[in-house]
């Protein structure tokens, strides 16, 4: 063995250091600061303790908050500390899993006592005394009986059924101890619990053993943690913010749509609400229609000898709902992609007919498990804004590069600025893997080509593809899973697609499956919160309302409301018999673009003045003027400013 090894840092400078060196020292030569906030170390892509011990030429990178990896170990120590209060105060406590997410963390434990809001309070606290402790965590490793015998003395079933599912029984397990708490972990943790020093437990749910509805309810308490104060103060004034902006909440004020237990998790749309679902579904027609996109529409309900070939059967069957029709098995679609072949086989293609794209607006349908559904955001019933492409393999990067492009449109005509991860084949793939490896390959250069920067979000491809999936931050900073970009080899060759190539022979298309709302409902959802129900002018279900002042101006504010409204713009006339004052008050509570206030010096004048949601009084204009001002601010439509 060497006495020395090189490493190699992010910035690829190469330093050689003696061999047994563990990340935190390798920390320590370089800054006392960089030991206060290493968290982890990242050797040749995985991450592991800080102070594992290298023997080998390695890269490495020292994760601190500042990398999603760091946050990562953060928040799940974090759960494990939060644990390990829970046993204090709660003796005979088990514990099922206990994740980071992408905001904190949370932990599943069963105890004989309904966990209340000043129990969090005292589990907090106790948190606090251990963290203070700053005890190490030490992994330790052991064999499959060793563990399954620990916590049969400790009495958690729980633990042993995760331990009796692990099918290698020759697999070794590891086991991480912080003070007198021992839990099962695969780690990583940091090196000690005296760096968890912010947190706040944010609330309790009911959340069902491995999510399965008739399995044990277990109790899932939900925390987040940070290094510093004022990040805890920051995500908890943002927590704040998200409460004023719940969609749910402002789609009933503002009379958008509404949920209702006669129809588990699928929205009711309002007709305010459906002016907002037809404005975006006009906008992306049109645009795609430019794009040279067909328009096509499948059936709802489909013989699942469909899915069967397509392998949603095998690999989705669990999120379908199946009903017996004529002794036949059918399924809603909770996808469009296997019946856009079933469109492309209707005629012989040739090479010079690619690439086809089909655009289909459908409704589908997925049994999400209850646990998981929240308002617009995670529905039964969704509207996809799906297309499927059908394209040689000359054309993917250029088609490939047009959807990046047609992605960052859309968005930023939203104020949103996208994010790009790259998702590569999942455990449960079907298919050969080296039409894997190929798509995986053209989905990154099209990145690459594109000048993108992004992430490799490993194993998260979909059943059937590797994907690009786009996420956008919001006004409040919070971030939401969207678009995606799928490349599929395997659903032309289940289906046994082809095409003339131009020298007669037979040859496969390749099949891109895209959607860049990702889907109404969720878009919607998202869009109130982001702008807090205050919609763009083009999207407003209402752009304008006339107010009079008396009774003696609603002969003029009705010619006004009659030449907006055969304007196409959507106006409303409010002749109610209420002081002005408190009419605009009323109005802005449904947060309208504009109000035209009328009374007699406009009347004479031929002017309306103009007020403003959230800017106030923009002063007099001539009637015509405005009118081309918010017809201008629609037809291109701007961002309220």
């Amino acid at each position: 063995m060497n006495n020395f090894i090189r490493i190699k840092f992010p910035d690829g400078q190469i330093r050689e250091f003696p061999a047994g060196i563990s990340g935190s020292e390798i920390a320590q030569s370089i800054s006392n600061k960089l030991v206060t906030e290493a968290l982890a170390i990242k050797i040749n892509g995985s991450v592991k303790d800080l102070n594992t011990l290298l023997f080998e030429d390695s890269e490495i990178k020292l994760l601190t908050f500042e990398d999603d990896e760091g946050k990562e170990v953060y928040w799940h120590s974090s759960s494990h500390l939060m644990a390990h209060a829970i046993e204090k105060l709660f003796p005979g406590a088990k514990f099922g899993v206990g994740p980071a997410i992408e905001n904190g963390f949370y932990y599943d434990v069963d105890v004989d006592h309904k966990i209340t809001a000043e129990d969090l309070i005292a589990i907090e606290n106790k948190m606090a005394e251990l963290a203070k402790e700053s005890r190490p965590f030490v992994r330790k490793e052991c064999t499959l009986d060793e563990a399954i015998e620990f916590f049969k003395q400790k009495g958690d079933d729980l633990k042993l059924e995760l331990l009796r599912d692990i099918e290698n029984r020759q697999e070794k397990v590891s086991l991480y101890e912080e003070g007198d708490f021992v839990d099962l972990c695969r780690g990583p943790h940091l090196p000690h619990a005296g760096k968890i020093k912010y947190f706040k437990l944010l609330s309790v749910t009911v959340a069902h053993w491995k999510g399965v509805p008739n399995n044990k309810p277990l109790q899932r308490v939900y925390g987040i943690s940070f290094p510093k104060k004022s990040l805890l103060d920051e995500y908890l004034n943002q927590l704040e913010e998200a409460k004023k902006r719940d969609h749910r909440k402002l789609g009933k004020e503002l009379e958008l749509f509404f949920f209702h237990e006669i129809a588990p998790s699928a929205p009711f749309w309002l007709p305010k609400g459906m002016i907002i679902f037809r404005e975006l579904e006009k906008f992306l027609r049109e645009t795609l229609d430019k794009k040279g996109y067909e328009e096509i529409s499948t059936p709802i309900l489909v013989k699942k000898d469909l899915w069967e070939k397509s392998g949603h059967w095998e690999h989705y069957k669990e999120n379908m709902f199946t009903l017996e029709v004529d002794n036949e098995i059918y399924s809603l679609k909770p996808m469009n992609c296997p019946e856009s072949t079933i469109v492309y086989k209707t005629k012989l293609r040739s090479y010079r007919d690619l690439p086809l794209r089909f655009s289909e607006i459908g409704r589908l349908h997925r049994n999400e498990i209850s646990g998981a559904l929240g308002g617009m955001l995670r529905v039964r019933q969704i509207t996809m804004d799906d297309a499927h492409l059908f394209v040689r393999p000359d054309q993917i990067l250029v088609e490939i590069q047009e959807l990046l492009k047609l992605v960052s449109e859309f968005y930023t005509l939203f104020g949103f600025t996208p994010t790009y991860n790259l998702s590569t084949r999942p455990e449960k793939a079907m298919g050969d893997i080296e039409l894997w490896n190929k798509a995986e390959e053209a989905l990154k250069n099209a990145l690459d080509a594109n000048g993108i920067e992004y992430k490799i979000k490993i194993g998260e491809g979909a059943f059937y593809g590797p994907k690009i999936d786009v996420q956008i931050k919001d006004a409040i900073g919070r971030s939401w899973q969207t678009a995606t970009i799928q490349l599929d080899f395997q659903m032309p060759e289940r289906f046994e697609l082809e095409y003339i190539d131009e020298n007669d022979q037979r040859c496969r298309p390749i099949m891109i499956h895209r959607a860049i709302f990702g889907s109404f409902e969720r878009f919607i959802g998202i869009l109130t919160e982001h702008f807090a129900g205050y919609f763009p002018t083009w999207l407003a279900p209402i752009q304008c309302v006339v107010l009079p002042i008396g009774e003696n101006y609603y002969e003029y504010a009705q010619k006004i409301y009659n030449l907006f409204f055969d304007n196409n713009i959507r106006v409303e006339l409010d002749k109610r018999n209420e002081k002005v004052g408190y009419k605009i008050r009323e109005w802005e509570l449904q947060k309208v673009p504009y109000m035209l206030i009328v009374g007699e010096k406009e009347m004479q004048s031929d002017n309306v003045s103009v007020r403003k949601h959230k800017k106030g009084d923009l002063g007099q204009f001539r009637l015509s003027e405005f009118l081309s001002l918010i017809q201008d601010e629609i037809k291109n439509k701007r961002l309220h400013n």
